[in-house]
């Protein structure tokens, strides 16, 4: 590989290297080296590139807790992507979006419910951030021993979670704990997986921006993380170093920091269009060059960029491997594992068809595309809306009536009230669509560009519940799109049963069919806190933990982190319980035996949770290990879990350094963060 990319770097003249430097890379004809856009999408399926299977949005992906179907869906994303790689290429179309180095998935943490680009991440845990993050880069990257599959991008490093409006100028000011126990972590693991590119952000940290950043992309990523890939910039920010940060002169100073401190590939055209002055101006060196472009040339030669397809395993997908039936099933088992269960007043849910001979479904989101892709997404053909799921559910001598209801602004007109008062059953599918919460520009509804001002449903949502519930005596379901935390208190006592379902992907309506009726029982887990109000958490703009996420947070809560509702019931017990840890090398290895008490069959999210000693700044509690597990009715299942002692040191200020401090740890189990089902105590002696 080194002497492949030698050869290269030899061969081309150093106008010829500047070329290649931005993201629409330009040919080099006399080389064969065809022209390139790195830019690509695939947070949940490939995105922006035509037909492709659409997963539920990553929030909802995280809220399965089950690493292995994270990477079943990164699997296919890839072969999806090969394959219209493939196709495109036979047509000789070069295009963006159709290429094979992606920038996903976003791992940043999602530290404050107002950031509208929440609902791109896995949410505020780094541990689950890490986990879900590593599962999707080795399924887009696929384990063949030569080849990259595609390649995968960890963005945005660093401390990049809003606010949106502020993106292109804010300073996150964090402190060496935070950063490296919090903003880091999920970014250490990823790099510790292989992942192939990092993507620096807009903003800057502790004054430094971090696409020039010494201490974030050498001294952190390269040297202390010894990260092989190549760092790209996100798109446009070279130029805010200059333009809006104003902490450098121009494009040529910044073309010249950025290569320094270790930028391979820029989504704009500062190096193209700089590098050059910047080396006349003897600001850069052509080594230096050499050794940013080696990167790049080193991922496309991974992914088989200069050899015969014939010598690509991935070269033999075509249009069979794209958005077919057995991608569309990953989609459905994915979108049902996501869904969170709020409410089950009476234990409503499961429904029983032939109780319900007619049923209405109503609600601005019942029949809506938005609520059921996300941001960042593909098309699919196999799309079913909420509407169309509930009505493939049942037989054809069933009644099933849709009305609009509401819509997003008017809080007198209502439609649908009558015929719901007529109905055996309603679902009134309400809440949050992408053009409401989002990035800054998408989300063009938004009040605050893309972020949320607060964690209200829409008014005529909540005034369209109170009145059907006035006018409607029988049974009343509320399913709430969204792709963050938000107020469900406004609606609770108007709906019998509550039912989240993010934003679901393609399936969505299948899916929540299949909850509803009882196909599968629910097991989602909210993989962030609900707190009752944004007057909660500190302000948006403070980047310190003290006060946010579940982990920092002592307050009352609508929902906590990891909550959701079965319609069965698990007990716990020891199986093997925790033993003393020495050092940070050992590990804790335990077992819960988890028992279904219920009737039904159904999945339990096994959760662990660490609380520290008291400790300064020591979380109030952490998940450090969780299981997915599928338990018949009346059965029991065991579950093997460890956690490696150096996964409870903290980071000592004084010594900058990971310290394993001395002490009692408490260990438990249950379904959320606040269930401890089970207990244990173990010492640590606290040595290195």
């Amino acid at each position: 590989m080194d002497a492949r990319v030698n050869d290269l770097l030899h061969q081309l003249t150093l106008e010829e290297k500047i070329s290649l430097l931005g993201y629409r890379s330009k040919e080099v004809q006399r080389l064969g080296i065809p022209a390139y856009n790195w830019w690509n999408e695939a947070l949940h399926g490939v995105a922006r590139a035509g037909v492709a299977t659409v997963f539920p949005q990553a929030i909802g992906m995280a809220a399965t807790f089950n690493n292995d179907l994270m990477h079943e869906a990164a699997t296919v994303i890839s072969t999806e992507a090969r394959a219209k790689y493939n196709l495109s290429l036979a047509q000789n179309r070069r295009l963006q979006y159709m290429g094979l180095t992606f920038w996903s998935p976003n791992i940043n943490i999602f530290r404050d419910p107002r950031w509208g680009r929440g609902q791109e991440t896995y949410g505020e845990d780094p541990f689950l951030t890490a986990n879900m993050g590593t599962a999707f880069v080795k399924g887009l990257q696929g384990n063949d021993s030569k080849y990259l599959k595609t390649s995968a991008c960890a963005k945005h490093f660093a401390v990049h979670s809003g606010p949106e409006a502020g993106r292109h100028t804010f300073n996150a000011v964090v402190d060496e704990k935070d950063l490296r126990e919090t903003y880091l972590y999920a970014f250490k693991s990823l790099v510790d997986a292989g992942v192939e590119s990092v993507m620096c952000g807009y903003n800057r940290v502790n004054g430094q921006p971090c696409c020039t950043s010494d201490i974030l992309l050498q001294q952190i990523l390269r040297n202390e993380w010894k990260f092989k890939g190549h760092v790209v910039t996100d798109c446009g920010a070279l130029d805010d170093i200059f333009m809006r940060h104003k902490v450098m002169p121009s494009g040529v100073e910044v073309a010249a920091a950025a290569i320094r401190a270790g930028v391979s590939l820029d989504c704009s055209n500062v190096l193209q269009n700089d590098v050059m002055k910047a080396i006349e101006q003897k600001l850069l060196t052509e080594k230096e060059v050499d050794s940013a472009l080696a990167h790049i040339l080193r991922t496309q030669v991974k992914l088989g960029f200069f050899d015969a397809a014939t010598a690509n395993p991935f070269s033999s997908y075509g249009a069979d491997s794209v958005a077919n039936a057995g991608h569309a099933a990953l989609a459905r088992t994915m979108a049902q594992q996501s869904m969170v269960l709020l409410k089950n007043d009476k234990q409503l849910l499961p429904l029983d068809k032939k109780n319900y001979p007619a049923i209405m479904v109503v609600g601005s989101n019942s029949a809506s595309m938005d609520a059921l892709l996300g941001n960042y997404h593909g098309v699919s053909s196999r799309a079913v809306s909420f509407l169309e799921g509930i009505t493939n559910a049942v037989d054809a001598g069933t009644r099933v009536e849709y009305d609009l209801g509401c819509d997003y602004t008017d809080t007198v007109h209502f439609g649908g009230i009558w015929a719901a008062g007529n109905a055996d059953i309603t679902v009134a599918v309400i809440g949050l669509t992408p053009v409401y919460e989002g990035e800054e520009g998408d989300a063009f509804l938004a009040a605050k560009g893309g972020d949320k001002p607060d964690m209200n449903l829409p008014a005529a949502h909540i005034a369209f519940m109170k009145e059907l519930r006035k006018k409607t005596k029988t049974p009343v379901v509320a399913v709430v799109t969204a792709g963050s935390a938000v107020d469900i208190s406004a609606i609770e006592p108007y709906a019998d049963a509550i039912v989240l379902a993010w934003y679901p992907g393609e399936q969505g309506g299948n899916a929540l069919a299949d909850i509803l009726f009882g196909k599968v029982s629910p097991a989602g887990r909210l993989p962030v806190t609900f707190y009752q109000s944004f007057a909660d958490v500190p302000a948006y703009d403070s980047y310190a933990m003290k006060g946010r996420t579940y982990r920092y947070f002592n307050g009352k809560v609508q929902y906590p982190f990891g909550y959701g509702l079965s319609y069965t019931s698990f007990a716990y017990e020891w199986q093997k319980m925790p033993a003393n840890i020495r050092t940070a090398k050992d590990s804790l290895t335990f077992s819960i035996k988890v028992k279904n008490t219920g009737s039904r069959d159904g999945d339990e999210v096994v959760q662990v949770y660490v609380e520290y000693p008291q400790v300064e700044r020591m979380p109030l509690k952490e998940l450090k290990a969780y299981k997915r597990v599928h338990v018949k009715a009346g059965g029991e299942a065991v579950v093997q879990l460890s956690i490696p002692a150096a996964e409870l040191q903290k980071w000592d200020l004084a010594t900058r350094s990971w310290k394993l401090y001395p002490g009692n740890y408490t260990i438990f189990a249950g379904g959320n963060s606040a269930d401890k089902k089970i207990t244990a105590t173990v010492k640590t002696g606290g040595k290195r």
